[in-house]
């Protein structure tokens, strides 16, 4: 009877109830249960196990670049690093105001891995994430003008709630890839949350951006309330081969 049990409980997809069931019956622990004991605890089993997925799944569809947690970042006090705001920005309200975190500071000092690690945080709490290398991203969207899948490439990032923008101003923006950014971050503006990291300070994106008025356009919405983290100190990169 339980075998079969087993079987219909796969079938049915139940992975986490058909596993615990499964360690029960092979610890003989089956009558250390009360009959609403075993229920709680076959349907929590199903919950994590749906939960655990759920977060899998979420993060592989994000195409995160590192593999970088929260817990991992480096708060010394070279870095100038706050603690305190990483600590609230992990608490999402950004996302929840549809606000922008800009990362900026010198190569290698941890821009990517901090806007990675936040991402990676915001699929543990259920937020579609997507992160991108900007100027791979506008490459490809530049591909889809010309092959018709613009609008569906537009689209799907439209339909997320966080958008990593990393590495960006390391090419000046052509008039294509310039209209492009515009239109992303006209999307976003007030319906989606952008982190976007730069080697570059603020005050130099006018003119990777080149264009005065669609400058002015994408740093007014850019820029308006954002949240600030400027990192500083030596190369992490450089400091671990040093190491």
């Amino acid at each position: 009877m339980n075998s079969i049990t087993l079987q219909k409980l796969k079938h049915l997809r139940f992975y986490g109830m058909h596993d615990a069931f499964k360690s029960i019956i092979e610890t003989g622990k089956l009558d250390h249960y009360s009959l609403d004991q075993l229920i709680s605890h076959l349907i929590e089993s199903e919950w994590d196990d749906r939960q655990n997925r759920r977060i899998e799944r979420t993060i592989k569809y994000a195409r995160f670049r590192y593999k970088a947690q929260i817990e991992n970042i480096v708060f010394s006090d070279q870095r100038e690093l706050n603690r305190d705001q990483i600590h609230r920005l992990t608490e999402f309200e950004f996302i929840k105001k549809s606000e922008n975190v800009l990362i900026t500071g010198s190569t290698g000092v941890g821009k990517s891995y901090l806007a990675t690690a936040i991402g990676h945080q915001a699929c543990i709490e259920g937020y579609r994430v997507l992160y991108f290398n900007t100027n791979k991203m506008l490459a490809k969207l530049k591909m889809a003008k010309a092959d018709g899948s613009y609008l569906k490439e537009m689209s799907r990032i439209e339909k997320h709630t966080l958008v990593i923008l990393d590495d960006f101003g390391l090419q000046v923006l052509d008039k294509q890839n310039r209209m492009a950014l515009l239109e992303i971050i006209e999307d976003r503006h007030e319906k989606g949350a952008i982190i976007l990291t730069s080697q570059l300070p603020i005050n130099q994106w006018y003119e990777v951006i080149g264009e005065k008025t669609v400058a002015d356009a994408i740093m007014d919405r850019l820029v308006h309330n954002a949240h600030r983290i400027e990192l500083k100190g030596e190369s992490m990169r450089r400091k671990r081969n040093k190491q």
